[in-house]
């Protein structure tokens, strides 16, 4: 059984350090391979987005080591300890005549990555996993939860039929109004830091990962409940997943202070940034789907050009100490009309806003193009600044009007949900004295806000009346 009340990795705890590649810095040691410090990372960078129990190409899974050693659909046995001549896997990833059949459309493995797992089976393809380490979760084989899960992400689906909510090791979908489970997403990351519907529905974008060893991307189908592709980036956790409006890419950030996106179809990494100097927590498209605003714990709000890859600039102001703390959620505002307005550079831009907050409790709204020359000192984007929250300001959502929006803060083991109207500044409903709010998420009727965090409970809220009308586990514990 797992105990399930974790921490969220890097935002929540101070002093959290992003993982070096492995290898990159100190030499191998002496001695035979270890499968659990040096061939399993090698597996779960390059091969288990494609074999694992959730999604078994070839009808063969590298998640654990008992599948290791099994044939897939070639017949053929996969490892064969002592014998790398005999063993299918090296078969499978051998480079000839410059290329690899696996893994499938993507690079070959290293040279030196080869050469560890050829090793390590011909020296009996041992197991050293510690019993304490062993992970078998799978869509057979469910977490089950003695506490209730933080939760760090809820989203709606477009139809306002289903409630995402982020749990350990899955995706928990759950009838709209709280009346039950329909369906569980697990994949193989650990933590679940961010989910999104895509703009149709059909799909899911989950990010997280598993703190110090990768990053993981997931795409589910929603209706079949059936993961899409997983795809492994970095060596470290993801976090602030967004689709394109289009949906045809899906943003997120990186613990190696990178902004990226991959192509929704293939998985393939069509936008990378490295402008920031910190983690990079949160990501939302322009309208028009041609430029990504990204937030980060270095304090900045950064525009990039989607087509280009290119850092545009930073939208919030670069003056040191005019803002305060890590930057760590954004949201666009729907609902605008298309206004052009003409860029510093000339040409014309859609008018788009969003709003963002972080570690200072203070929601800012932003327009995301510069119209002005930047000039020292000055903060020229900046629409206005909303009533502080109390503590760090975790999660901001529009509602689908853009007329209101949601924002959910944490301080000294409580938190507190505020709806604000946009225009005004005025605070419309607020929530206080409940758990840490790490999640918030707007129905798309716009009656109902859902918010979570850290005691596992998602809480509906009548938006007129700034009263819970519904309150549940995000899952059954264990008796």
């Amino acid at each position: 059984m797992i105990a399930c009340r974790w921490i969220i990795c890097g935002l929540l705890v101070v002093g959290a350090v992003s993982a070096q590649a492995p290898g990159e810095a100190e030499k191998r040691p002496a001695g035979p391979v270890s499968y659990y410090r040096e061939v399993r990372r090698i597996f779960q960078q390059n091969c288990q987005g494609c074999h694992q129990p959730a999604r078994a190409m070839g009808g063969y899974v590298m998640t654990d080591y008992a599948n290791l050693l099994k044939a897939g659909d070639t017949g053929n046995p996969a490892v064969v300890p002592g014998h790398p001549e005999k063993s299918e896997l090296i078969h499978q990833i051998r480079l000839e005549a410059g290329k690899a059949l696996m893994p499938k459309n993507r690079e070959a493995l290293k040279p030196d990555e080869f050469a560890l797992i050829e090793r390590w089976i011909r020296e009996g393809a041992k197991d050293d996993t510690p019993k304490l380490a062993q992970d078998t979760i799978s869509d057979k084989n469910p977490p089950v939860y003695k506490l209730p899960p933080l939760i760090t992400a809820l989203d709606f689906s477009p139809d306002g039929k289903l409630l995402a909510v982020s749990g350990y090791h899955e995706v928990l979908l759950h009838k709209a109004d709280g009346t039950g489970i329909v369906g569980r997403l697990i994949g193989l990351a650990e933590r679940v830091q961010a989910l999104a519907f895509s703009p149709d529905g059909k799909s899911l974008a989950v990010v997280g990962g598993s703190p110090g060893r990768f990053g993981e991307v997931q795409v589910w189908e929603v209706e079949r409940r059936k993961l899409r592709f997983s795809v492994s980036v970095t060596y470290d956790t993801l976090y602030g997943v967004s689709w394109s409006p289009d949906g045809s890419k899906i943003a997120f950030g990186c613990a190696d202070n990178t902004l990226r996106a991959i192509d929704s179809g293939t998985g393939k990494q069509v936008l990378f940034q490295g402008a920031h100097s910190d983690w990079v927590l949160g990501t939302v498209f322009s309208r028009d789907g041609a430029h990504l605003v990204s937030t980060s714990r270095d304090m900045s709000m950064k525009l990039t050009e989607v087509a280009t890859q290119r850092f545009v600039d930073n939208i919030t102001s670069i003056t040191p100490g005019r803002l305060k703390g890590g930057l760590q959620t954004v949201d666009l505002r729907p609902g605008q009309p298309e206004t052009k307005v003409k860029g510093v550079d000339g040409a014309d831009k859609i008018y788009d806003e969003v709003v963002v907050g972080g570690s200072d409790g203070t929601p800012r709204l932003y327009k995301i193009h510069r119209v002005k020359q930047r000039t020292i000192g000055d903060d020229d984007n900046k629409v206005r600044d909303y009533a502080p929250m109390p503590g760090r300001l975790n999660a901001v959502r529009f509602n689908k009007s853009g007329t209101l929006f949601a924002a959910g803060s944490s301080s000294d083991g409580t938190g507190e949900l505020r709806l604000y109207n946009v225009a005004d500044g005025k605070i419309m409903a607020k929530v206080e004295n409940t758990t840490p709010i790490f999640a918030v998420a707007f129905h798309p009727e716009g009656k109902t806000v859902a918010f979570a965090g850290f005691d596992g409970k998602i809480r509906l809220v009548d938006v007129t009346s700034g009263k819970i009308t519904q309150e549940f586990l995000a899952v059954e514990l264990a008796k």
